[in-house]
């Protein structure tokens, strides 16, 4: 087999070459030979055995075009294959195949118009910054801890007023709708906290100011529905929340480890912190895709957006299926239909296709390359994780060609690597934030200890 490979003038958004094959007669005649033995196995004829009439007796019986037309078939696939790896050529999509001589007789020729990744550039990589939720616990949000905990202890009393925000009110409830109770909304001495929102919109407001005996009819639409509802409401009591002072005598008696306000108030503000620090962390690598993925300035390539979005409609199908819940099921749960929620899916699709390329982009820029023993030690990576042999995992990749994807997988993922390390951390008030305890180093180990390993952008060829 020879081939040769042409640039063509590339469509927008699009980079094609073309590959041009010719493979002789002899070296296809094999082709032929495996397709006759393979057709042999669909032909019955008397005195032979399924699978064991020669090809001689077979080509008298039904000429050799059939087993031509199958070698084509068969073969095609393959030597194409063979020049893709022979040129090094980074396919995003099935090529476009035209035989143009050999169709009949003869050395067998024909074009394979192939598209390619975009090769990019990314200008600006190097000065993302972006933006998470400030790993500190602000006095806002220390103050309505201590509210809540106070609330814990608070006592309830009776109050000859109308009703206020916050306060407590039993309630006889009754909902009607065309003449029917109303699910849920029929009840005697309810204790509700006005504020809450809990039944229909407008209906805390409608409490507001009335004392205790006063009956109220008004209409509203309960929460979770469509149709409005008539009420009938009674405030039979009407109580305010008194809360303790916050004093250290009052600390000690009721925080078991604390003896002070300040010093419950600082462990408040810990576990505050500890959980925006998560928040930050969880968010950290998306952030910083979705800024990377900015600075692409080509459209997505379709063919590859494509690729992506079926997987991704592949994945939740079977996720949904190992719950016991159809697609429907959900869609139909949720309101949404078929086509919004593909939608929502190609915008995630989109963004990891720029990520992918983007990513790329950033390793040849930054000349990252995977040595052997890179390759050796993921080789050994997987094989823990598949209960195999670093020698067969291996193996395994390079008869199924797959070591150049897991190379460029690899250089990703020290692209973002460096990505983490580099980039301009601020809270939304444009405060730094200290990168290394987002990526949770430490002075001791300059080692972070994110994983990213399945984050869109790096698993989507």
């Amino acid at each position: 087999m020879k081939s040769t490979l042409e640039n063509l003038e590339e469509a927008p958004g699009k980079r094609l070459v073309k590959l041009s094959l010719t493979v002789d007669e002899a070296e296809f005649d094999r082709d032929i030979d495996q397709a006759f033995r393979k057709l042999a196995h669909e032909v019955r004829l008397p005195g032979f055995r399924a699978g064991k009439v020669p090809r001689k007796v077979l080509e008298a019986r039904i000429g050799i075009a059939p087993a031509r037309e199958q070698a084509l078939r068969d073969a095609i696939p393959n030597y194409l294959a063979s020049a893709v790896r022979e040129h090094d050529i980074d396919l995003i999509a099935t090529p476009q195949v035209e035989i143009v001589g050999g169709a009949d007789e003869g050395p067998v020729q024909f074009d394979a118009t192939c598209e390619l990744r975009p090769e990019i550039t990314v200008p600006g990589y190097g000065g993302l910054r972006v933006e998470l939720p400030s790993p500190s616990a602000n006095d806002d949000e220390i103050d309505e801890a201590l509210t809540a905990e106070l609330r814990r202890h608070g006592s309830l009393i009776d109050v000859d007023r109308g009703v206020q925000n916050g306060d407590h009110v039993t309630l006889s409830l009754a909902g009607v709708r065309d003449g029917e109770p109303v699910p849920g909304l029929n009840t005697e001495d309810w204790l509700y906290e006005v504020g809450q929102g809990w039944v229909a919109p407008g209906f805390d407001a409608e409490l507001l100011g009335a004392e205790r005996g006063a009956e109220l009819s008004f209409s509203a639409t309960p929460n979770g529905t469509s149709e409005p509802a008539d009420f009938e409401v009674t405030v039979t009591n009407v109580q305010e929340m008194v809360l303790p002072e916050l004093t250290d005598e009052w600390v000690d008696e009721n925080i078991g480890e604390f003896d002070t306000v300040d010093g419950y108030r600082a462990s408040i503000a810990d576990r505050i912190g500890a959980g925006k620090l998560n928040q930050a962390r969880n968010s950290f690598i998306d952030r910083v895709t979705a800024a990377l993925a900015e600075l692409v300035d080509i459209e997505a390539p379709e063919a590859m957006v494509q690729g992506d979005l079926q997987a991704r409609v592949q994945n939740t199908v079977q996720q949904f299926q190992a719950q016991g819940i159809s697609l429907d099921q959900w869609l139909s749960a949720t309101g949404q239909d078929a086509a919004s929620f593909i939608e929502a899916l190609k915008v995630q699709s989109t963004k990891a296709v720029k990520v992918d390329l983007a990513l790329r982009a950033v390793a040849a820029a930054e000349a990252i390359e995977i040595s052997d023993d890179d390759l050796d030690a993921e080789y050994s990576r997987i094989a823990v994780q598949v209960r195999q042999k670093p020698a067969q995992v291996k193996r395994a990749y390079e008869a199924n060609d797959a070591t150049t994807d897991l190379v460029a997988q690899l250089r990703k993922s020290r692209a973002l690597d460096w990505l983490l390390d580099n980039v301009e951390v601020v809270d939304p008030d444009g405060a730094p934030i200290d990168r290394d305890l987002v990526m949770g180093k430490t002075h001791d180990h300059d080692d972070h200890d994110h994983d990213h390993d399945d984050h869109e952008g790096h698993d989507h060829d």
